[in-house]
């Protein structure tokens, strides 16, 4: 994939979720794992590796940019496993801002969605398109 160009207000969103896995947030390994992580032990490495290739501007592979959007929608917006309520002030980015940053980010990196996306046959779920190109 061609290296995303990315805004500094986006790098700053980004920023934010990659390094608030690090901080007080305690995910198990089950979120780790659905999320696209080793561990939650490796978590926070992991994440912030990511960071600092984006950082870097380097190449990041559609798995990457799946496991880095995931991570940060779920920071970002969940109250039980992320900084929920607490968005704006453990990143210091207003809500309105964040929400309209993520949706630019949505629309820029390789997308996955639910339904047309996804089957299910006996019981498993099965992606049908991992890596649809953003329009």
């Amino acid at each position: 994939m061609s290296p995303v160009q990315l805004s500094e207000e986006e790098l700053r969103f980004l920023r934010a979720a990659m390094l608030d896995w690090g901080g007080l947030l305690s995910p198990d390994d089950a979120l780790a794992a659905a999320l696209g992580f080793t561990d939650a032990e490796s978590m926070s490495s992991e994440a912030w590796g990511l960071w600092r290739r984006i950082e870097r501007r380097e190449d990041l592979s559609h798995e990457d940019w799946r496991r880095v959007l995931l991570a940060a929608e779920v920071v970002f917006v969940s109250d039980v496993v992320g900084s929920g309520i607490d968005w704006s002030i453990t990143s210091g980015i207003p809500d309105g801002e964040a929400i309209s940053i993520l949706r630019g980010l949505q629309r820029k990196l390789p997308r996955w969605r639910g339904s047309s996306q996804f089957r299910v046959d006996a019981d498993e779920v099965r992606l049908t398109d991992p890596e649809r190109p953003s329009p």
